[in-house]
């Protein structure tokens, strides 16, 4: 029996694939639920410390930078050591420690050494999670259980359920409150994975082909490409959750609650494509969804700054930009994956999140918060729109890697024998 035989006979069933995937994705959701709350908070927490904007985007540059390194680091201690389970376990315990201790901050100096401490615990959690789908789920629902794990929970808990809960929360009780209610459930969701998930199987290649290595998969275009794109995409990202709450509420006016609200659409939009972007990736292709989502981006910033009308066709603006937020799992680890040996999947992950977090989470936000320092808080936002439109532009270099579309098209190029057809019928 072939070593990829023998992978796919320890490869678990149905059922546990799902359980691995959803409460990886659940784990994931309450990591980015503490990590997005300074931000939804920062309404609040601003004029209480008495805060700049440069100081405001200095806080999302020092959780990317060390969220970066640990993402590099963890991700390629849990390649070598093959002990995935316990190293995502204690990373959420570790965060959650750490959100307790922001709500302790009492300057910007504690409150950017909180955010820098949390960035360590939590930057290696989604390369491993990755890991181990990659070790538990089947190649052709890959892309959807990647994007499930990486985007689901994040966004329906981190971008969703966070500002409807952290917003009336700070208004009635304060804003520290909203620290120590976003630490609780990762307890629960580190014992639930410590006592119900198992140790990843091994993943293997047919044949005795050596394992490429790190800097042979950097030779490979879509490699970095995807890393290119995630400088470009995390920078969005990071941008518009650092400034947009700040832009709608002072620039725009909006009320906090009409705020929240809006930011709220963001974690809906991106709860649902976390499933339907990686699907329909799937099914036609990587390289045409990350070329049409990258684009559609540019929608949300537009309107942020050009929409007078109602808030709610705002919000479906909002909804339909964030859609390219399904594009992350992809580029980050989907692509990488099936493009070089799925034996570094964490370690690539781990590589690919840490230069878009280096060089696009941290030097962006401080550049942000620069330009509204100097121009207003429209000029983030206008950096949002330049960034998805070059994203957009390298995506069309991709080569084309969704296992199920490359198959298609080799039986395409290489249709099977007349005789052999025959035989079928």
């Amino acid at each position: 029996m072939s070593p990829a035989a023998l992978a796919g006979k320890a490869r678990a069933g149905s059922g546990y694939q799902v359980w691995v995937t959803g409460l990886l994705s659940l784990n994931f959701g309450i990591l980015f639920f503490d990590r997005n709350a300074l931000n939804f908070l920062m309404p609040f927490v601003q004029p209480d410390l008495g805060l700049t904007n440069t100081q405001v985007g200095l806080f999302s540059s020092a959780l990317s930078l060390t969220w970066a390194l640990s993402g590099f680091v963890v991700g390629r201690v849990s390649d070598r050591l093959g002990a995935q389970k316990a190293v995502v376990v204690v990373a959420t315990l570790a965060f959650c420690l750490c959100s307790v201790v922001s709500g302790f901050a009492t300057s910007f100096l504690m409150l950017l050494g909180a955010r820098l401490l949390m960035g360590a615990a939590e930057g290696g959690v989604m390369p491993v999670s990755h890991a181990m789908i990659v070790g538990e789920v089947a190649p052709e629902r890959r892309g959807l259980a990647m994007g499930v794990a990486q985007n689901l929970g994040s966004n329906l808990l981190g971008s969703g359920l966070a500002p409807i809960l952290l917003v009336p929360l700070a208004v009635a009780y304060g804003w520290r409150e909203g620290f120590y209610l976003a630490a609780a459930p990762g307890v629960i969701t580190a014992a639930l994975i410590w006592f119900t998930l198992r140790e990843p199987p091994a993943v293997h290649h047919d044949g005795d082909a050596p394992r490429v290595t790190l800097r042979q998969a950097f030779g490979h275009r879509n490699v970095v490409l995807c890393a290119l794109i995630a400088i470009l995409l995390v920078s969005y990202l990071v941008v518009c959750w650092a400034f947009m709450p700040l832009f709608l509420t002072k620039g725009r006016g909006f009320d906090p609650g009409t705020m929240g609200w809006l930011m709220a659409t963001l974690g809906i939009s991106a709860g649902i494509g976390s499933f339907a972007v990686p699907a329909l990736s799937d099914a036609i292709g990587r390289r045409p969804v990350m070329i049409g989502f990258s684009f559609l981006g540019a929608i949300l910033p537009l309107g942020a700054i050009h929409y007078g009308g109602s808030a709610w066709v705002l919000g479906a603006i909002f909804f339909f930009g964030w859609a390219l937020n399904g594009l992350f799992p992809m580029f980050m680890a989907t692509i990488p994956a099936e493009s070089v040996d799925p034996r570094l999947t964490a370690t690539l992950t781990g590589v690919v999140m840490g230069i878009g977090e280096v060089l696009g989470g941290v030097l962006s936000p401080f550049l942000a918060g620069a330009l509204a320092d100097a121009y207003g808080l429209a000029a983030p936002v206008w950096l949002m729109l330049g960034l998805c439109l070059l994203a957009g532009i390298l995506a069309l270099g991709l080569k084309e890697s969704a296992p199920r579309v490359v198959a298609r098209r080799a039986n395409r190029a290489f249709p099977a024998p007349a005789a052999e057809i025959g035989l079928r019928t």
